[in-house]
Order: structure tokens, then C-alpha cells, then sequence
């Protein structure tokens, strides 16, 4: 029996992401690995974001769905697992590197759970802060079916439960993080990921709300949880307090100059990431130094 409940839980664009990962990449030569986290519950990555796989007595709850063109091997992965149908899709936010295959899913009869103001984005579409590229809206299948507003809410299939939160004004302003209790596994969309993470101020993101997530997410944790991040290896406590660490830094050295009145040009010119730079930078996308300098001084300037 499946069911779903609406509770407050306690404690608790840029240019699409997936359609800027999805550049030149060969879907046909994307390989998903599946990592097993214990209680039938699984970490699968593939070219997106990390998804996460909770097998109940009668079906499936699924975090974040990666892109489009690998629907049938994600589904062919999820098989290998589990027989048995996916019910419950649970969107971390709307990047199409996380909600590319909603459509395909629903269509096979899956619910789509998110925080409303992903259905929102999704329906209307979205622009880029940084280049004022447009997304254009996503079809109707892959449109949340099941928002919810605030606090969050709880999943249940077969005997397992998601307990879903909100963040607010992190990533965007549309996260949700998801816990399963029985087997110790949180799932953070990209509020934490394994570099630097993309700030989208333009659809609500802010650095300040990615340091409340991080200092939320430690409070849920402890040193035996498994943490799947929006991009990067699985994780662990330590690797989440030093990423909230780098946020703090981040923050406080770009506050900095942001409060002298420097222009974003003087900030970067200064790269006051530099040394954080060798640890969290990514060679290229949304996860150089440069970007992510640009992201943090505007989320300042979006939520002054």
C-alpha cells in the first residue's frame, strides 16, 4: 500500500544545469553505476546528477531521474535491482540533469514529488543570471504531480519511508533533500556536492541559504551516514563539514569585498578563492573558481 502524508518535518538559473552538462556528451556511451548503501538502498550515477534508489515490498521511491536519453538504462540499472515498479519519483530541484527523465518515468505510472517552486520553474521556464540564455518550459509529464509547499513531507512505499525537507534559497529555491532513516542515507540534491557548487541566484539560490542546508544536513547526520551528493563521489560527515567550512569562507572573503563596494569584475580580479581553488575547482562548466566567485557575488547582489 502506498500513501503519502504532508507533515513539517522538524528542523526542517542560471542556464539549466542539465542542459549545460548535456553538451557534447555521447548518451549511448553512458555507462550507470550502482553503488549498494545497505537496506536496499542504492546510489546510481550516470552523466547528471547522483540518483537514489529505496526498493519497499511493492515498489520503488526514486531521488532525481538524470537526463532524458538515459531513461532505459537508468531503468534497465534500477531492474537489475529490483523488479519491481518505481512509484515515487522525488525531484531535488529543477536542473534537467536531475529532471530530464520525469516524463519517461511518469508516463510508467510513477508520482513526481517535489517543492512547488520546481513545478513552478518547470512549467514556465527559466533564464541564465549569468548569460540570459532562456530554457524554454518542460513538457507536461515531467511537471511535479505531487508539490508541496512548505516543511516538507514523508514518502512511504512498501515499508519504506523518504522523509523529504526543504531548504530554502540554496541551490534555487526549490531544493529538497531526502532522508531514508532505515538505512542512514541522505540525499542532497545539489545543495552539496564534491566541488564547487553552482549557485542559481537567478531562480532563488543564495550562498547564505546553501551554509543554513549544509548546517541542517550535519544536524541530520552522524559518522556512520551515507550522504549521495547532487555531483561526486558518495560522501560522508567529514566531507560535508568541510564543504560547509569552504562555504564559510567563500562567504565571508566575497562579503568582504562585495560591502567595499567592489564591482564584480574588481572581485574576480582579485580572486579571493585562489587557494580554495586548488581543493574545489572544477577544470571546466559550473564549477571553476571564476564562476563560482560570480555566483556568490551575485547571489549578494540578487538578495540585497
Amino acid at each position: 500500500m502506498k500513501w503519502i502524508t504532508i507533515a513539517a518535518l522538524a528542523g526542517t538559473a542560471v542556464l539549466c544545469a542539465g542542459a549545460a552538462g548535456a553538451q557534447g556528451v555521447d548518451f549511448s556511451k553512458v555507462e550507470i553505476k550502482t553503488t549498494d548503501l545497505g537496506n536496499k538502498t542504492y546510489m546510481l550515477e550516470g552523466q547528471g546528477g547522483n540518483m537514489t534508489v529505496a526498493v519497499g515490498t511493492d515498489g520503488i521511491i526514486m531521488v532525481d531521474t538524470e537526463f532524458a536519453p538515459l531513461h532505459d538504462k537508468i531503468k534497465a540499472a534500477i531492474e537489475k535491482i529490483s523488479p519491481l515498479p518505481v512509484k515515487y519519483v522525488i525531484n531535488t530541484h529543477y536542473h534537467g540533469d536531475h529532471t530530464g527523465g520525469n516524463a519517461a518515468f511518469h508516463k510508467e505510472g510513477a508520482t513526481i514529488v517535489a517543492q512547488d517552486n520546481i513545478r513552478v520553474r518547470l512549467a514556465a521556464g527559466t533564464t541564465n543570471g549569468l548569460t540570459g540564455n532562456k530554457t524554454p518550459p518542460a513538457p507536461a509529464d515531467a511537471i511535479p504531480t505531487d508539490p508541496y509547499l512548505v516543511g516538507g513531507m514523508k514518502v512511504d512505499v512498501g515499508g519504506r519511508t523518504a522523509q523529504v525537507g526543504h531548504v530554502i534559497d540554496a541551490h534555487t529555491d526549490g531544493d529538497s533533500w531526502i532522508y531514508f532513516p532505515d538505512a542512514n542515507v541522505l540525499a542532497t540534491g545539489d545543495t552539496f556536492t564534491r566541488n564547487y557548487p553552482n549557485i542559481d541566484w537567478a531562480n532563488g539560490g543564495g550562498i547564505d541559504g546553501m551554509i543554513l542546508a549544509t548546517e541542517k544536513y550535519l544536524k541530520v547526520a552522524n559518522d556512520n551516514t551515507k550522504i549521495v551528493p547532487g555531483h561526486g563521489p558518495l560522501a560522508t560527515k567529514v566531507n560535508l563539514q568541510e564543504f560547509h567550512d569552504m562555504l564559510v569562507t567563500a562567504r565571508d572573503r566575497v562579503k568582504k569585498l562585495f560591502d567595499e563596494g567592489k564591482s564584480e569584475q574588481e572581485v574576480l580580479a582579485a580572486n579571493p578563492l585562489a587557494d580554495l581553488d586548488k581543493k574545489w575547482a572544477s577544470a571546466q562548466g559550473l564549477g571553476t573558481g571564476a564562476t563560482f566567485t560570480r555566483n556568490v557575488y551575485n547571489s549578494f547582489r540578487n538578495h540585497d
